[in-house]
């Protein structure tokens, strides 16, 4: 069936409420067109990505919407940028490149988005509840809202996010949809041992696993705790939405849709059932690994930006020990979370311990880590598959424990007893 735009949106694409809003109407029925949708809906917020500078079609997009007046129409945030404005010493890159990134900035904020430079909007206080449509971009943030928060919206990509936020309109189609949000992959945990399931490091490995198998279907994950928190489903989110294509997820016990396995397939046998086992778990790790020997220049923490939470089992993991000097260790958090964890004294322990805070970027797209670095460690399965190709290091994938021993002893370290016990 063919696209039909209510009254408001036609007149908006005859440019009756100037050009802006028909420039970002024309993009949203573009792509509403393209998904099959047969109208748009009305969303109440949006998260940006747009945001991050990307080369100069970045910074002309955001131009001409700017200078046409745009204006966003929701409550709409701002993913990371190329900048990290707190602490600019950080910045190892072009000059020319970092002013066109501070310009666009600057465009976003001047369309009335707010400055929270964070790919975790949804640490913030305010956040969409169940059912609430909305237009997100940011794979993991994509992943949350729809499957932690139980709020709908499809990948939105870069230009297009900002023109739904701008229209405050979405296609009515894939995610936003009760007949695409049922599961029909069903992925069984057997045989992990209680004290991995118990684990942080457990999470984003699994993400891992899911994303790298499951294509283009919805899975959903049998077997895990009840009530499994915020921190580790953003984990294994951010995993699946990484190494694979995964905008929503279901975790039996802990996540809105799925108070049961029968709920989350929406009453049908599922297509496929995956058996996890402690030997695929393994494997799955693994693959997060790409170094050789335990050389170590780099630990990056906080992708996606750490909670207040994860900062302070850092602080905690840190006690009154010092990163190794010839380590350099960065935290990556947003400024909401910083702001929180100035108040309660953990900044000064954690930059007395010798750590680096990085805020409103990521180290795996701004080049903060020093060039002649070879070999990282990370707890994100994310950062430890865009790192290789964006940084051209060797990583090595570790829990947060694993990552803070290795920071203080200034080589790799890793307790493999949790996986030759599952």
């Amino acid at each position: 069936m063919a696209l039909r735009l209510d009254d408001r949106d036609e007149a908006r694409l005859a440019g009756t409420e100037g050009e802006a809003l028909r420039m970002a109407t024309s993009i949203v029925a573009r792509l509403a067109a393209a998904m099959d949708a047969e109208r748009l809906l009305d969303v109440t917020g949006a998260h940006v990505d747009a945001c991050l500078y990307l080369g100069p079609a970045t910074l002309d997009f955001a131009d001409r919407m700017a200078d046409a007046g745009a204006r966003v129409a929701v409550p709409t945030t701002l993913n990371v940028s190329s900048l990290d404005l707190r602490h600019p010493d950080l910045y190892r890159g072009d000059p020319d490149e970092a002013r066109a990134a501070r310009r666009l900035m600057e465009r976003y904020e001047e369309m009335g988005c707010r400055p929270t430079w964070t790919c975790a909007p949804y640490q913030a206080e305010a956040r969409p509840g169940l059912g609430e449509h909305v237009a997100w971009a940011e794979s993991n943030a994509i992943a949350f809202a729809n499957s932690v928060l139980g709020a709908r919206t499809h990948r939105y990509g870069d230009f297009v996010d900002i023109a739904c936020a701008v229209t405050g309109r979405a296609p009515a189609a894939g995610l936003h949809l009760d007949a695409n949000r049922m599961a029909s992959v069903v992925y069984r945990l057997d045989g992990a041992s209680s004290e991995l399931l118990d684990r942080d490091v457990l999470y984003p490995v699994l993400g891992g696993l899911v994303g790298r198998s499951v294509g283009k279907e919805i899975p959903v994950v049998d077997g895990l705790p009840p009530e499994v928190s915020e921190d580790r489903l953003k984990a294994l989110g951010a995993a699946a939405a990484a190494t694979g294509s995964v905008g929503l997820f279901h975790v039996v016990g802990s996540t809105p849709e799925a108070p049961d396995l029968a709920t989350a397939l929406g009453g049908r046998e599922p297509d496929r059932v995956v058996d996890v086992t402690p030997t695929d778990l393994r494997a799955a790790r693994d693959l997060l690994t790409t170094a050789v020997g335990d050389r170590l220049d780099v630990v990056s923490l906080g992708t996606p930006h750490y909670s207040v939470a994860e900062l302070g089992r850092l602080t905690e993991l840190l006690g009154d020990r010092r990163v190794h000097p010839d380590v350099a260790l960065y935290a990556s958090t947003g400024r909401d979370v910083l702001r929180e964890v100035e108040l309660r004294g953990w900044v000064a322990r954690l930059e007395a311990a010798g750590v680096r805070l990085v805020v409103d970027t990521c180290t795996y797209v701004t080049p903060i880590i020093d060039a002649d670095a070879r070999t990282a460690m990370t707890d994100s399965a994310k950062w430890a598959y865009y790192a290789p190709g964006n940084l051209g290091l060797e990583v090595a994938f570790g829990s947060t424990e694993d990552c803070v021993e290795s920071a203080v002893a200034g080589r790799v370290v890793r307790d493999e007893g949790i996986w030759a016990g599952a």
